[in-house]
């Protein structure tokens, strides 16, 4: 195990129960539906590069009747960057030793009304100590009323702690979530923001009233549209709009990245990938 000061047990413990409540609520949903479908927990650990304790997670998945395939992860890790991957991160130039510690979901839904979404949140710690994360919601068949309902959410989260956050973390959000060689974002955005330092208190205040609102925001929207008929046309256009998302994750996530350089569990750094898709 990796010794924690209190800041990082903190973010730990909040994430880790930030997991528990997302995992209950998607449960509920599950059995609101008629079926029993139930989180699968596996723990992992990790080994440091120098043969240190490295720290570990535990990758939950959940395969149901309203959620096709949807994983909730928690990792808390740390160790060295190797090589030129240290000049990369924020912080770690000049020394290479790094705590992480984070939350990371996504949900493919199985019906094509449902929107899939994305929601990470980290903290971590190099030469600089900062939180990351954000939320976007990415529907097959979008609708303005959950699109109006989602950014309205994130929005309220960030008005909480600064007018500037939201015009600014939504505008990265778009830029962010962009695939290049399509041309087209990859759903209807949300939030990101990294590299949030200075006012620890603060900035983890904001990283918990991101959470809340995800976890007050999505099961709505779920309720709403898992009960909608739909066609196999459809659904064959829910199968090819997940072929981008593969794209953008393979591609272009610094979350893929950053656990395939650190060492990560490769079923909980993969887990983002949907169950199906199709390219025509």
């Amino acid at each position: 195990m990796i010794e924690l000061d209190e800041q990082q047990q903190a973010a730990r413990t909040w994430f880790e129960s930030l997991r528990d409540a997302i995992c209950a609520e998607f449960e509920a949903i599950e059995a609101e539906a008629g079926s029993d479908a139930k989180f699968d927990y596996t723990p992992w650990d990790r080994t440091d590069p120098n043969g240190a304790p490295g720290g570990g997670g535990v990758r939950g998945v959940i395969k149901g009747k309203v959620f096709e395939k949807a994983g909730v992860n928690v990792s808390t890790v740390g160790g060295s960057f190797e090589g030129e991957f240290a000049k990369t991160i924020h912080g770690a130039g000049e020394n290479p030793n790094f705590f992480a510690t984070g939350i990371s979901l996504v949900a493919h839904m199985a019906n094509p009304h449902v929107p899939a979404v994305h929601m990470n949140t980290r903290f971590l710690v190099t030469t600089k100590r900062w939180f990351g994360g954000g939320a976007d919601l990415n529907p097959p068949i979008p609708y303005a009323e959950d699109t109006a309902e989602f950014h309205a959410a994130m929005q309220a989260a960030c008005d909480a702690h600064d007018p500037q956050h939201y015009p600014r973390f939504k505008e990265w959000a778009d830029e962010y979530f962009y695939i290049p060689h399509r041309k087209v974002h990859r759903g209807v955005g949300g939030i990101f923001y990294d590299h949030l330092e200075g006012d620890w208190d603060a900035n983890f205040a904001f990283t918990q009233d991101v959470g809340r609102a995800f976890l007050d925001i999505f099961p709505k929207l779920v309720r709403r549209r898992m009960g909608m008929a739909f066609s196999e046309a459809e659904r064959q256009q829910q199968l090819e709009w997940r072929g981008r998302y593969a794209e953008f994750n393979l591609i272009y996530d610094r979350g893929t990245l950053f656990g395939l350089k650190t060492g990560g569990n490769i079923d909980a750094i993969l887990m983002s990938l949907p169950p199906v898709t199709a390219w025509s």
